[in-house]
């Protein structure tokens, strides 16, 4: 080491204009511009500090965009069955009736969403859960009917 250089000095043969490309990069020089591989023959490349091209012998990867699927609603949609839903919830059987209301509203999305196994599922299972209700409202007001009589007549 010389010691006529200060640690603080840079050495005599810096060169200011050195740091200054540094800080400003330019793209590297293409070996054979008019062939490009992946680039249509008179595909040019801009120029200037902040562009880049491929480099010699780099391939060049072309990506396909995504595809996006948005869902429509069913043409012919199944029947949700919310009325009777809500009638057998009110005047049958309270608890099967909350559930045929559940099915029945998830019929109405998975229609609304395009997606008809689940509608048809979900259909089927609130017409089970409706007749059952319907059925012990029945049941059940046919015995308090019977009880009823049996107890004005003794």
């Amino acid at each position: 080491m010389d010691p006529s250089q200060s640690f603080n000095q840079p050495p005599g043969a810096w060169d200011s204009s050195e740091k200054s490309a540094m800080l400003h990069p330019s793209a590297p020089p293409l070996a054979n511009q008019d062939n490009l591989a992946g680039y249509p023959p008179s595909f040019q490349f801009p120029q200037g500090p902040y562009t880049q091209g491929p480099y010699p012998g780099q391939t060049v990867v072309a990506v396909q965009p995504g595809v996006f699927v948005t869902v429509a609603p069913l043409a012919n949609p199944l029947p949700d069955y919310l009325g009777y839903s809500i009638f057998t919830m009110l005047c049958c059987c309270f608890p099967l009736g909350i559930a045929a209301l559940v099915f029945s509203c998830s019929t109405r999305n998975a229609n609304f969403s395009g997606q008809r196994e689940l509608a048809e599922k979900n259909s089927k299972t609130t017409l089970i859960l409706n007749h059952a209700a319907l059925g012990v409202g029945l049941v059940f007001i046919v015995l308090l009917i019977i009880i009823n009589v049996l107890a004005m007549t003794s």
